[in-house]
């Protein structure tokens, strides 16, 4: 059952998504060379308890976190720590919150310092891939249409869309259904109706789509130690594409258009 939710209740999942682009904008200007990235988890922590909210990562499974952040050839799950940012290097951090009974969820990957053309090409290029996914959001439409708008993107420039790890519907839990793949997998799914609410998030690698998780059962790695990038909206499906309820008025992720 895929919910769809009332204007008010889309309210509210505006508001905690809304506590989530602060975090965003604030870890944002403190990712650079020698950073640690267990300093930007706290930075999040604060910010989300004084906005009276709830880190949702934080006790998740035995999550240890309130955000997860990973860099470079870590796609997902990167548990902050004493890692210490290094010039050129992709820092992703994903954000969720609980607040009044709803939740918010988005990522962002950022250029720590300047980075290669390369990196900068796969960020650019997961960008755009959330903004046509994005698009796809419209009533009418099905969820295959969202795996279709990323490998559009994505596999002309020979990158490896991760399969391993999806999107989600996202409302009273963090995570709901419909699982949402970034890629085509040859179902058409459910058709999507206003007032859906979800959190889509390509996650692409700049070599193998292929993943390996170590051992401490969260950090997700690509198993050719490339990089990879990751950028994730929660969004409400509307007539004419997805309503970003995560958008920071600081930061713009997920809108580029399509040259």
């Amino acid at each position: 059952m895929i919910s769809v939710r009332s204007e008010r209740e889309i309210d509210l999942l505006r508001e905690a998504n809304q506590i989530v682009a602060q975090v965003h904008d604030a870890l944002q200007a403190m990712i650079a060379p020698g950073a640690t990235t267990a300093e930007l988890d706290a930075v999040a922590e604060d910010i989300i308890l004084t906005a009276g909210a709830k880190p949702a990562f934080k006790g998740y499974h035995g999550f240890p976190a309130s955000t997860c952040i990973s860099v470079d050839e870590v796609i997902v799950h990167g548990i902050p720590g004493d890692r210490v940012l290094q010039e050129g290097e992709i820092v992703s951090v994903d954000v969720g919150v609980a607040h009044r009974g709803y939740y918010g969820d988005a990522a962002v990957s950022w250029a720590c310092g300047t980075v290669d053309s390369a990196r900068q090409d796969l960020l650019d290029t997961t960008d755009l891939a959330l903004s046509e996914a994005i698009k796809a959001a419209a009533a009418g439409n099905y969820l295959q249409d969202i795996g279709r708008a990323v490998e559009a993107v994505c596999l002309p420039k020979g990158y490896g869309i991760v399969r391993d790890f999806v999107g989600h519907g996202i409302g009273t839990s963090m995570h709901e259904e419909p699982q949402i793949p970034n890629y085509d997998d040859g179902r058409k799914g459910p058709r999507l109706k206003a007032g859906m609410v979800l959190a889509i998030e390509p996650m692409v690698n700049m070599g193998t789509e292929k993943v390996r998780v170590l051992g401490d059962g969260w950090t997700a790695v690509t198993t050719d130690g490339k990089p990879s990038a990751h950028f994730e909206h929660s969004v409400v499906v509307r007539e004419d594409g997805g309503e970003i309820l995560s958008g920071s008025k600081v930061h713009v992720w997920g809108r580029r258009k399509a040259s």
